[in-house]
């Protein structure tokens, strides 16, 4: 039998050593909101938002979402916010810190790569 949503979310959080206020931070919502999720008789976050705590964790899409398949994201392919599949771990992590800075750190970030872009061809 699987867990319940609300002890695979708590599970992830805690694989990562994060309480639910930093979660909750990462996630932009409140801490209250983190342990309604993980309450057996809380309200399940949206679809979207399992995706963005299954990065944050680096957990698999589809053993958060179900139970099913390995807790680790390493082996497993995880949607984006797009619901495209990232598989590379060097690309998720990317995407984690990206995800985890400031809007004006998020476009200095974005300025970068995109003047790399330009200067390969």
């Amino acid at each position: 039998m699987h867990d319940h949503l609300g002890i695979r979310i708590r599970k992830a959080r805690r694989k990562m050593r994060m309480t639910q206020a930093e979660l909750a931070g990462q996630l932009k919502v409140s801490r209250s909101a983190v342990g309604n999720w993980e309450s057996p008789t809380g309200i399940s976050p949206s679809t979207m938002r399992l995706i963005t705590i299954a990065l944050v964790t680096d957990v698999s899409f589809e053993w958060l979402a179900t139970g099913r398949g390995e807790l680790d994201a390493i082996s497993a392919a995880t949607p984006n916010e797009n619901a495209e599949l990232v598989d590379d771990p060097s690309e998720r992590r990317l995407l984690l810190a990206y995800r985890s800075c400031r809007a004006a750190t998020r476009k200095l970030v974005l300025q970068i790569v995109e003047a790399q872009k330009i200067h390969q061809f």
